[in-house]
């Protein structure tokens, strides 16, 4: 198999997960935040089936963080209080942690690539990192739920 077949599985394995993921949660906006990952897992698809059949592709950067700054803000308003079993929140610290299995995979492949795919990878590694964040963010949400809402920018990471 090579890197992009193997690449191109380990995206669709991702969104199948955050599809799973969103059925089980029965808070709407983690639901949104869930379905929103698995739409970027099928663009990361579609960018690396282009770049193994070398279509050239513009990477548009994703505007994921910006979106769900916008979810968080509803949940804080609407004083909806959610509280996931432990079995829940397991499954999102498995998908945090692919997320920085995923970015380390891109970015020690980008080291061996031709120019044009190590642009890809990099770029790859990028999104991760930012799918890894949010992930976090949901985590700190369901183990401190209280705290987190209360604090004005409940948005705890920073944007580079």
């Amino acid at each position: 198999m090579d890197i992009f077949d193997y690449a191109m599985q380990m995206e669709k394995d991702g969104e199948n997960y955050y599809r799973r993921l969103a059925e089980s949660t029965a808070n709407k906006g983690v639901k949104s935040i869930f379905s929103m990952l698995a739409d970027e897992e099928v663009r990361h698809f579609n960018i690396l089936k282009d770049a193994k059949f070398q279509t050239p592709q513009q990477i548009r950067e994703s505007t994921i963080l910006h979106d769900t700054r916008n979810i968080f803000t509803e949940l804080k308003q609407s004083g909806e209080r959610w509280n996931p079993d432990a079995e829940q929140k397991e499954l999102y610290r498995k998908a945090r942690d692919i997320e920085e299995k995923s970015r380390k995979f891109y970015l020690e492949n980008a080291q061996h690539a031709a120019v044009g795919q190590k642009e890809i990878f990099l770029k790859l590694a990028e999104e991760e990192r930012k799918h890894y964040l949010l992930l976090e963010n949901i985590l700190q949400l369901v183990s401190r739920p209280e705290s987190w809402l209360e604090n004005a920018e409940f948005y705890h990471s920073e944007e580079y």
